[in-house]
């Protein structure tokens, strides 16, 4: 574990989260799911149904994969604004950003606790404006 503790590592696994972030906005989900750990997986706050809870690898790349069809360039993207990094934990601000295919915008505000093991994303914690996400995705 003292060498996790690094700068060096720090460093590393901030860079290792920053280009998983780069990843996902690109909208490429094979390249996505090879950024992640076997095993791992993307949790979301809230509890909002069909957004919310825990998505391993095998149901995260379908969601994902899905989701890209509301969005007119075919992603959402994540613009990381800070990071604070400690061992295998990366903290993330960022802020999103989609233009759907019927007009309207989503623009989040993101906090995510990125865990990195063995040079890949194990898990994603993402605190979101969970309202924000309601009215865009499950207004009537």
């Amino acid at each position: 574990m003292a060498g996790d503790m690094t700068s060096g590592a720090v460093t590393e696994n901030k860079a290792i989260v920053a280009r998983f972030f780069e990843i996902f906005s690109s909208g490429d989900v094979p390249a996505l799911l090879d950024a992640m750990a076997d095993g791992g997986s993307w949790w979301v706050s809230g509890r909002l149904e069909g957004m919310s809870g825990r998505y391993d690898k095998a149901t995260f790349g379908p969601l994902v994969e899905g989701a890209k069809a509301i969005y007119k360039s075919g992603s959402l993207t994540i613009t990381p604004v800070s990071m604070i990094a400690e061992g295998e934990h990366v903290a993330v601000q960022a802020t999103g950003f989609a233009e759907l295919t019927d007009g309207r915008t989503y623009s989040p505000q993101y906090h995510f606790l990125v865990t990195v093991r063995g040079g890949k994303v194990l898990e994603v914690r993402e605190y979101m404006d969970t309202q924000h996400a309601k009215d865009t995705f499950f207004a009537s």
